[in-house]
């Protein structure tokens, strides 16, 4: 499979793992190691200055914290657009990279905006590919607006509705159908 990196990956109707039911995950690497992403439309309910406020001058304080994923939930992840994307510890697409650890100072004028995860989502060799062919996951490729959107709770119906009328439909799916 080639690789996914710098892609959304859009969860299917019929996925209703908990930790990824109406997700938009970034993947940020995808190899024949496996891939790693974070879940772009999970904000909790706290902010940068509340959590991490080492983060703050890098994101804004009164900005939300997002759920990454599932592995490693204490661990922080940025996700930033940058002046020059090879200061990024992880390029995904554009300018846009990850930036992961102990952050240096002098990366911090040339951020243009970014966003602060806990976690981040993770397969196993072949384990994406699986859900692939299972159709847990639907592909689109990223945009900067996708990342950085002011409305996240609105992303997986949009991102979905953007693909096409196919999938009008799935993308009003409510969260929990037999609430329907």
């Amino acid at each position: 499979m080639e690789s996914l990196r710098g892609s959304l990956l859009i969860s299917s109707g019929g996925l209703y793992d908990p930790n990824f039911r109406h997700t938009v995950v970034l993947v940020g690497a995808h190899n024949a190691d496996g891939a790693l992403g974070v879940i772009l439309n999970r904000p909790l309910d706290m902010t940068v200055a509340d959590a991490i406020p080492a983060l703050g001058d890098y994101v804004g304080s009164d900005e939300a914290l997002y759920e990454g994923g599932p592995v490693q939930p204490t661990g922080p992840v940025l996700v930033a657009e940058l002046d020059d994307p090879e200061l990024a510890d992880l390029r995904v697409f554009g300018n846009v990279g990850f930036l992961v650890g102990d952050l240096d100072d002098e990366i911090l004028p040339h951020i243009r905006r970014a966003r602060a995860y806990v976690g981040y989502s993770g397969w196993a060799p072949g384990q994406l590919e699986a859900e692939m062919i299972e159709g847990s996951w639907i592909v689109d490729p990223a945009h900067a607006e996708d990342v950085f959107t002011p409305a996240p709770e609105l992303l997986w119906s949009r991102v979905l509705q953007r693909k096409g009328p196919e999938y009008h439909r799935m993308s009003r799916m409510p969260f929990d159908p037999t609430m329907n």
